[in-house]
């Protein structure tokens, strides 16, 4: 087993840039190192991915010469080096000797005086160093996000932005069937763990300062799981009755599914559906810590009639494929792989499985229609086009005191200390 952090990080960064996913790789690099030293890599990984559009700017001013694709672990661990002197604690001689030294963990000597003397100017140029940068780069955003953010939210991109770059809290969602909030606060309390309610969702609670699961009380038992406050939302909009059937379309990893069931234990039944076989397994391991029931299928929400046998349904929520603006803060990996091309082609997916799915809604039935984006094209614009379309459905207004009324919808913003950015819309079928 290594033992050199910063060497692992490089690696599980290297591997990112390149296209892989944030919680694909740092589970499979945590395993590289010691348990005392997995703080540390998350902290580095999150770190450089959270900061890397400003990082790789500052180091372009100092790499004279671009570093080869096969040599992406080298310029990861500048950044990591970088990411050490402008935003941790950690001395910068250590920083940075403790960075140089990871070369020869991924047995690239030839990289040393490369290594320490970037990181030995930035060390000594640091202020003179931001002077060239761009707002978007200062930011720590890309271009195209600062700019499109700037375009539709000009009063509210500014705090987006800081809000992005900051570590997200922990929030609970308790199972209102086994427990009341007042009475796990209490519980908590008892195990010294610090927390209030949430403001918004009303079985939610954030948790002054993060902790494993496994020191929650009553997690293996069901009595709380993990889930933003935004996400709680979703249950609380559907107006759940007993005996209803209802459709959570992409589903996966299922947390909303189990709220619904926790919500409204008396419905007719839950079908949870998912495009990914693979993380459906994920929504399956959820209902069985739970002791809940769901049915779950395989397929694709955009052809229900590839699965559905001909079920209706009085409630559909659908957590539309998004690019995830929202919760840059808990994926930052996602500075480096959306495109703005993306976000069209998302939009154009949004309305047609929104589409698809309305003529599975009973007469009288409601949809909820969810995103974890801030960016209009992909939620009002997306709610607005299909509405114009469409002779039976009626947009019914959210009346809420969180996030903010749009023409179509309620948008919400990612808050210091507080939720996610979320967008929720909902519609009734009139006929």
């Amino acid at each position: 087993m290594s033992t050199d952090c910063r060497a692992q990080a490089a690696k599980c960064l290297s591997k990112i840039q390149q296209g892989a996913s944030l919680n694909q790789q740092l589970p499979l690099f945590e395993s590289q190192v010691e348990a005392r030293d997995k703080p540390l890599l998350h902290q580095l990984v999150y770190g450089v991915l959270r900061f890397y559009p400003k990082l790789i700017a500052i180091s372009e001013q100092l790499i004279s010469k671009p570093l080869k694709k096969k040599d992406s672990d080298v310029l990861m661990l500048i950044l990591l080096g970088g990411y050490q002197l402008e935003y941790t604690r950690i001395p910068d001689h250590a920083a940075v000797s403790a960075t140089v030294a990871a070369t020869r963990s991924i047995k690239k000597v030839w990289a040393k005086n490369l290594v320490n003397g970037v990181l030995r100017q930035w060390q000594r140029q640091q202020s003179s160093l931001q002077q060239p940068l761009s707002p978007a780069a200062q930011s720590a955003h890309p271009d195209w996000f600062f700019g499109k953010l700037h375009k539709a939210w000009p009063d509210q991109a500014e705090a987006i932005l800081t809000a992005n770059n900051q570590q997200a809290p922990m929030c609970l969602r308790i199972n209102q069937q086994l427990v009341s909030r007042d009475d796990y606060l209490k519980q908590l309390a008892a195990s010294g763990i610090a927390a209030e309610p949430t403001a918004y969702a009303l079985q939610g609670i954030r948790l002054q300062q993060a902790c494993q699961v496994d020191q929650l009380p009553g997690f293996n038992k069901g009595l709380v799981s993990v889930q933003d406050e935004a996400a709680q939302l979703s249950a609380q909009l559907l107006n759940l009755q007993p005996e209803q059937t209802v459709l959570d379309a992409c589903c996966a990893p299922g947390g909303k599914s189990c709220h619904i069931l926790e919500t409204e234990p008396e419905l007719e039944e839950l079908i949870a559906l998912d495009v990914d076989k693979d993380r459906l397994a994920k929504v399956q391991q959820n209902l069985d810590r739970l002791n809940l029931q769901a049915t779950l299928l395989h397929g694709d929400a955009s052809q229900p009639e590839a699965w559905r046998s001909g079920k209706t349904f009085d409630r559909i929520l659908l957590d539309a494929p998004c690019s995830a603006t929202g919760v840059i803060r808990r994926n930052p990996d996602i500075k480096l792989h959306r495109k703005p091309e993306d976000i069209k082609a998302l939009a154009k997916l949004q309305l047609s499985i929104l589409q698809a799915l309305w003529p599975t809604l009973k007469p009288g039935g409601e949809l909820v229609y969810a995103t974890c984006s801030v960016l209009p094209d992909e939620n009002e614009k997306v709610v607005a086009k299909f509405c114009d379309q469409s002779e039976d459905a009626k947009h019914i207004p959210i009346i809420a005191d969180w996030g903010e009324q749009r023409p179509f919808g309620r948008q919400l913003f990612p808050q210091d200390q507080g939720h996610d950015g979320f967008y929720y819309a909902r519609l009734k079928k009139t006929v």
